[in-house]
């Protein structure tokens, strides 16, 4: 694969992950616009702990997804009362002030002779450890797609259990998830939470694969295309907003054809398919079709 290749690929997997983040949320029910928060507070702690504090690479990786998994269970109960607008203005409203606080902290220190860390809007420069313990941009590549692929399986065998089925019937009605006994509240929380984690843990890895970042990478805007690649792709199944970043990462930002019209095309494709199929391409119905083939094609063999 050619520089090109590899560089895009990284970056639709990175991204991936924070859009796998508002999935969550969003078959719960809940819109989020603040899940930038999240991916960029993973993104500064792992690569405090690795650069800093010289941690592991693939210990600095957790730390970032256990810090944005407490802020997404935070924020989570914090605003487990809340629905619809209200939600997502108040995760918006958490995503800026996270924003705003990153480019006002500093913490450096000294390594190697020259002075790094968080330094408030200049940013973080200087996170080098991946590519000090030996790996390439390619290998980089294959770590980010072997942990979006486990990520994703895991969310797929989750929607499968007992807590994905309550998950989704709390997003299509709540109150009669609650009469059927799920409690609502807590399952939110621990969504958000989960949600949090997976954003985190992308950010990691892009905070390590870019070796530098700045508050400002991890506006509004990010968490708004997070939350239309779901819509995009379809909120059927996890694969929905990994199909929502091809699309646009893969063939409206790599092509060409779309220069300068990126945006546009977007917002206009956002537009036609929330009139045309709200809930996206792979949407609940069209994967039960799917699966419904798939199961007589398996019986007649």
């Amino acid at each position: 694969m050619n520089g090109f290749a590899v560089g895009l690929a990284s970056n639709v997997g990175m991204i991936a992950f924070v859009a796998l983040s508002a999935y969550l949320l969003l078959i719960s029910g809940a819109i989020s616009f603040g899940q930038q928060a999240y991916f960029g507070l993973g993104a500064y702690a792992a690569g405090i702990a690795s650069t800093l504090w010289d941690w592991p690479l693939a210990v600095a990786l957790g730390l970032g997804a256990l810090v944005g998994g407490l802020g997404g269970g935070a924020v989570g109960f914090l605003t487990r009362r809340l629905h619809g607008l209200y939600f997502a203005i108040a995760t918006l409203a958490f995503a800026e002030t996270t924003r705003l606080a990153l480019d006002l902290w500093r913490y450096q220190r000294a390594v190697d002779g020259e002075l790094t860390g968080p330094d408030g809007p200049n940013g973080f420069n200087g996170i080098r450890r991946a590519f000090q313990d030996g790996w390439d941009p390619l290998s980089f590549m294959a770590l980010i797609w072997a942990l979006l692929l486990i990520t994703l399986l895991a969310l797929i065998l989750f929607e499968r259990s007992r807590a994905g089925v309550a998950l989704r019937a709390t997003g299509q009605d709540p109150v009669l998830a609650r009469l059927l006994g799920t409690d609502v509240a807590r399952l939110r929380v621990a969504t958000a939470a989960v949600a949090g984690a997976i954003a985190g843990l992308g950010g990691g890895l892009y905070a390590h694969l870019n070796t530098y970042i700045e508050p400002r990478l991890f506006d509004v805007m990010l968490g708004v295309h997070a939350l239309a690649y779901g819509l995009i792709g379809g909120l059927g199944t996890a694969f929905g907003p990994l199909i929502g970043v091809l699309i646009d990462l893969g063939i409206l930002e790599s092509s060409r054809l779309f220069q300068g019209w990126r945006m546009i095309v977007f917002g206009g494709l956002v537009a036609l398919l929330l009139i045309w199929r709200p809930r996206g391409l792979l949407d609940e119905a069209t994967m039960q079709r799917l699966r419904s083939r798939l199961a007589r094609r398996t019986r007649h063999a």
